[in-house]
């Protein structure tokens, strides 16, 4: 478990400007970057025990942040 917020630019330093750049000019690729971040922030509020919640749960959304982080990572590769 780590007490480390997951964020989109902290996680691919290299691709910092191109999320950005990413945000404002691709729909999708917004919508999915605010997932994450809505999904992260749950995470971390229930990691942090600010917002505790069942651990089944909690895996649950993990998986979820993986996922759209993959996807993300598939876009800003392409």
């Amino acid at each position: 478990m780590s007490h480390t917020p997951h964020e989109l630019a902290a996680e691919f330093p290299e691709h910092a400007a191109k999320i950005s750049d990413l945000k404002q000019a691709d729909p999708h690729f917004a919508r999915l970057a605010e997932e994450y971040h809505a999904v992260n922030r749950a995470v971390h509020r229930a990691e942090t025990n600010v917002a505790p919640m069942e651990e089944l749960a909690e895996v649950d959304l993990r998986k979820k942040r993986a996922a759209l982080k993959d996807d993300l990572y598939r876009l800003l590769t392409q």
